[in-house]
């Protein structure tokens, strides 16, 4: 689920906020540059993912579910692989801060944008669906302590959990969430996509209800403009775990995914680790 969210990520960061035209002449499922960041180069990711590898990690290492412990996490996956990608207010926070501690100290956490939504899919591994929403309800409180973006989270937790444990059909996603957790998700989306954390999580949903396959699902992400990446980070967390939707994303999406430290074979190894936590679930 990492590794298709990451790609989600690396790729939707080539269109985020581009002009349309774009979109429609290099939306072809290969990497793009980054168009914010040079130093983002094509088949890297960028917040989206680092911060859901440090949720990821917090589940794996089985520690208490603390605003203290996901920020030490947060902090963490930073500062070992600093890179651009993040608000620019927030790149710069995290950049000064030493500890988990003065994250919680000084940070302002009034956010209504996706920072976390974009980071909450993982947690839709764990069975027990209240588990679920008050896990996505702490991490999403530390940045996010608004109505709409604790509600973001929630919601893009639940997608993955409505196919993993409820046996979802995917037209049926949407009746899910609106059922757990208020907001207008019912809806479809259309239009390009601005930086509140509902809008991002309500184009992915619709995204995955409109389409069978993963290519088409991250071309859709892409198509509709704005804030893409994160559109498109949170599908395909979805859409992997989806029964009804087709793995057939080009192999030159994972090849060619940024394999450093913190890389492909890191993720991969961190989705394995997920894997097995769900067969012992």
């Amino acid at each position: 689920m990492i590794l298709e969210l990451a790609i989600g990520d690396a790729y939707g960061a080539g269109f985020e906020y581009v002009e349309r035209e774009i979109i429609h002449r290099y939306n072809n499922l290969n990497y793009r540059q980054y168009p914010k960041h040079l130093g983002t180069k094509p088949g890297m990711y960028t917040d989206d993912t680092q911060m859901s590898l440090g949720i990821a990690e917090l589940i794996l290492e089985n520690k208490d579910w603390t605003d203290l412990n996901i920020a030490n996490k947060f902090v963490e996956v930073f500062k070992r692989d600093e890179r651009e990608g993040y608000a620019q207010g927030f790149y710069h926070f995290l950049r000064k801060i030493k500890s988990g501690e003065e994250f919680l100290e000084k940070i302002n956490p009034t956010s209504e944008k996706s920072g976390a939504a974009m980071r909450a899919p993982v947690i839709g591994i764990f069975k027990d669906k209240k588990e679920v929403l008050e896990k996505a309800e702490i991490q999403a409180a530390i940045t996010h302590n608004t109505k709409d973006g604790i509600n973001a989270a929630k919601a893009s937790a639940l997608i993955p959990h409505f196919f993993i444990w409820e046996n979802g059909k995917k037209k049926d996603l949407a009746k899910f969430i609106k059922s757990n957790v208020k907001g207008d998700w019912l809806n479809s989306w259309a239009g390009k996509v601005r930086s509140k954390g509902w809008m991002s999580v309500r184009a992915a949903i619709t995204a995955i209800q409109e389409t069978n396959s993963m290519a088409d699902l991250l071309k859709k992400c892409i198509s509709y403009t704005g804030d893409v990446d994160t559109v498109a980070a949170i599908a395909l967390a979805g859409g992997k775990v989806c029964k009804e939707i087709k793995n057939d994303l080009p192999r030159g999406l994972y090849s060619n995914l940024e394999d450093g430290k913190y890389g492909r074979v890191y993720i991969e190894k961190i989705d394995k680790n997920l894997k097995e936590k769900l067969k012992n679930s």
